[in-house]
């Protein structure tokens, strides 16, 4: 489905949301009692109840992100300076607290926990942009991990992620007002500039606490989409590759252009890839539903490679990736999430390996 303009999406979905979230909380009780009511006829711990409150909750917060956004457009001049550097700086700190905010929330009622494990960008190098490349396994791990970046290490990422996410109003003004690229896989339109070229223009000027984040598979894993790029890379020659790819069994096989593209345009960048487990189902609405309430320990995994490390060759580059890819594919297949009990700390927490083990 196209994505409405600008005016619609500004003017008619965020007021939508807005007065949405409003007659939401005014009958709160009302949906909780329903829930409850409806909570033996399910299966799960208290299923309904927790994913009415956190349906509730993602409403809300989308609302008073539109409301505090609105509130920085107006202190800015009506948008006047809305890209300088304070008002950039005023965003992030928002992306972190409202971030956080969802993160606890959402770790309360689904009771997880989240191991973070490895070479994370503050014990890589710290002061050193860093290139983050990431599995893409929904929405849910680009919310994690951006809220670790912003929150844990203190980051202020730049994100390329598909245009289709720009449906959340919230999501849609505050990363159109951050750089970012907001991109369509697989089409493209006369006379504009390629993913790769974009991608690089994103990557220039990284500095000491950016962190370029990119998910070089395009699109969330299932076994279609697996045969279908398997059957894309046979179709343009690439039988080695094609090969390699049949060996994952989690993820899709990647994209180099544009991870190439941020490494050219920014040299001097470490690159951190990062894997994780417990949300590689949450892709469907039925997905959601089975996995949901989670009651699970998701681990995120970080892998840090010098800048002088990274291959600097097309096919180098490309082998490197998918080197890097059925390293991950192995690691996840190694680290499914665990269940945990109702009765355990609901707190997430941090663990970090001996250097020997990373």
């Amino acid at each position: 489905m196209p994505l409405p303009p600008v005016w619609v999406r500004r003017l008619i979905f965020a007021p939508v949301v807005v007065l949405l979230a409003v007659g939401l909380l005014t009958t709160l009780p009302v949906w909780l009692l329903l829930a409850l009511a409806a909570s033996p006829l399910v299966p799960g711990h208290l299923r309904v109840p927790r994913l009415v409150f956190l349906g509730i909750v993602y409403i809300v917060w989308d609302a008073a992100a539109l409301v505090a956004l609105a509130a920085l457009w107006v202190a800015s001049g009506f948008g006047w300076k809305i890209r300088g550097p304070v008002f950039q700086r005023a965003h992030y700190v928002l992306t972190g607290k409202f971030l956080g905010v969802l993160f606890w929330l959402a770790r309360w009622s689904l009771h997880l926990t989240v191991d973070v494990v490895g070479t994370d960008p503050d014990t890589a190098i710290p002061g050193r942009p860093e290139i983050v490349v990431s599995r893409h396994a929904g929405p849910g791990d680009s919310f994690i991990l951006i809220h670790g970046l912003v929150n844990w290490f203190d980051r202020e990422p730049r994100i390329v992620l598909k245009a289709t996410l720009q449906w959340d109003p919230a999501v849609d003004v505050l990363l159109n007002r951050l750089p970012s690229r907001f991109i369509t896989p697989g089409r493209t339109m006369p006379g504009t500039k390629s993913l790769e070229e974009e991608v690089g223009e994103l990557a220039v000027g990284l500095d000491e606490n950016d962190a370029f984040v990119i998910f070089p598979e395009g699109g969330n894993f299932t076994p279609r989409r697996r045969v279908k790029a398997i059957e894309w890379l046979r179709s343009r020659g690439m039988s080695g590759l094609a090969k390699k790819a049949e060996n994952l069994r989690n993820l899709l096989p990647p994209k180099p252009g544009g991870l190439s593209a941020a490494i050219d345009a920014a040299p001097d960048a470490g690159v951190i890839f990062v894997a994780h487990t417990g949300l590689d189902r949450m892709v469907t609405v039925a997905d959601l539903w089975r996995e949901l309430p989670m009651d699970k320990q998701l681990i995120m995994r970080f892998w840090s490679v010098e800048p002088k490390d990274v291959p600097v060759g097309e096919e180098e580059r490309t082998a490197w990736l998918y080197d890097w890819w059925a390293k991950i594919d192995s690691w996840i297949e190694e680290n499914r999430p665990a269940v945990r009990p109702l009765g355990t700390d609901w707190t997430a927490r941090r663990r970090t390996q001996e250097p020997s083990e990373l």
